[in-house]
């Protein structure tokens, strides 16, 4: 039975790309158009946001610094997430870098046997996600040309993030949990300290071989990351041009007419289902006459569920590990559908103080990416970095404060 599957899967696949193939020789200006459109998106934003992240992260791995935090997180991270500490970090620079950096960081984390193939799918699940470059600069200004998006897009789409962790702990409840390596008796960050020392003597390599090797890895990646960009822009433009996406539009339509959002907004969601830039980006451009609620959750959905070009970058880089593709599509999904919720739900509330929070952004903020995207990604994912981490603990606090009052009333022992 697995062996004809295995099969059928293999004929669909050669028929795609067949089928992909013929429309490319058909229609050839608008392929090469958008391979240009791919490149240009992958050199002006996601190769500088990306690239120092990916080095950045290897060199934190091999001064044992991502130990050290580890030690540090653990009894915080594993009543709450049932994820050994180190994911605490992997969580923060998912955060404040975006997509798919914590997909490479989890894929390090169980090459050296920290998490184990249940824990990384469920760090792997929730800790993909936007930067708030990204979020509040390309879309909330430079999409919808409306700052005051910034806050309730954040809310949704981290807030979603966090509850998708909190579900995921019930991800392979039976399997054992990961533990933490022997370390010294005493205060926690004695034993942080010795985590990471043990961690930098196992790695052993000189400074030198370490920057180089890191700045090696994160170019490949980068490679990666822009090849699969460019592959299915041009994917998306001939199946447009092949006018095969109007057929898939009328399929997302009534879906979003039977929740009761506008089918109108069918293309930003199939093309966000293919790429989450152009997504985002239809859904600001949608008509007037839709609701900007709608567009929101539109692009809330778009954002959560990162696109099949994120998706096929993810399983690159896990494609060394054993960890499984499904529990990160349900996710996924989920996430999306969690974050438009949420983006209905909390409107009144928080877009009328998104008002009073855009007057601190400055006026190029949209277009920052391109000139100075140093300036702003910095300080954003500094940050997201810090705000994970006050998130982890109050998360941790709100735990154990319920299991006092459970332990009280005599529900657990």
């Amino acid at each position: 039975m697995r062996r004809n599957q295995s099969f059928t899967g293999i004929y669909l696949i050669a028929f795609l790309i067949i089928a992909i193939s013929i429309l490319l020789m058909v229609f050839p200006q608008q392929g090469f158009e958008a391979a240009m459109r791919g490149v240009s998106i992958w050199w002006d934003i996601l190769f500088p946001a990306l690239f120092p992240f990916f080095v950045i992260s290897e060199m934190l791995l091999g001064f044992g610094i991502v130990h050290f935090l580890g030690a540090l997180l653990d009894p915080m991270m594993r009543p709450v997430f049932r994820i050994p500490g180190i994911g605490g970090f992997v969580m923060a620079m998912g955060f404040a870098s975006g997509y798919p950096v914590a997909a490479r960081l989890t894929s390090q984390l169980w090459e050296q046997k920290l998490v184990n193939r249940e824990e990384g799918e469920r760090l792997v699940a929730f800790t993909t996600s936007s930067d708030p470059i990204f979020l509040i600069g390309a879309v909330s200004v430079g999409f919808f040309h409306d700052a005051r998006l910034a806050l309730i897009l954040a809310a949704a789409h981290y807030g979603g993030a966090v509850i998708i962790g909190i579900l995921m702990r019930f991800h392979g409840r039976s399997a054992l949990q990961t533990q933490m390596p022997p370390s010294s008796k005493g205060p926690i960050w004695k034993q942080a300290f010795h985590a990471m020392h043990e961690a930098r003597i196992r790695d052993g390599r000189p400074i030198g071989i370490l920057l180089g090797q890191a700045v090696n890895h994160a170019l490949g990646l980068s490679f990666v990351v822009g090849g699969l960009v460019v592959f299915f822009s041009v994917v998306l433009e001939v199946l447009t041009a092949g006018h095969i996406m109007g057929y898939l539009y009328g399929g997302i339509r009534a879906i979003l007419e039977m929740t009761g959002l506008p089918g109108s907004l069918s293309e930003a969601v199939m093309k966000g289902i293919f790429e989450v830039t152009l997504g985002a980006k239809a859904a600001g451009s949608a008509p007037g006459e839709i609701s900007l609620v709608s567009k929101t959750a539109i692009a809330a959905f778009v954002l959560s569920w990162a696109g099949l070009s994120v998706h096929a970058q993810i399983v690159s880089l896990l494609s060394n590990t054993n960890l499984r593709y499904f529990p990160f599509l349900a996710a996924r999904f989920i996430h999306g559908l969690i974050s438009a919720v949420l983006v209905l739900m909390l409107w009144k509330v928080l877009y009328p103080v998104g008002d009073q929070l855009s007057v601190f952004l400055p006026d190029d903020y949209a277009s920052a990416p391109h000139s100075s995207w140093l300036l702003l990604v910095m300080p954003s994912s500094a940050l997201a970095f810090t705000l994970t981490f006050v998130l982890i603990a109050s998360l941790f606090s709100a735990y154990t404060l319920i299991k006092l009052m459970l332990w009280k009333k005599g529900t657990i022992k």
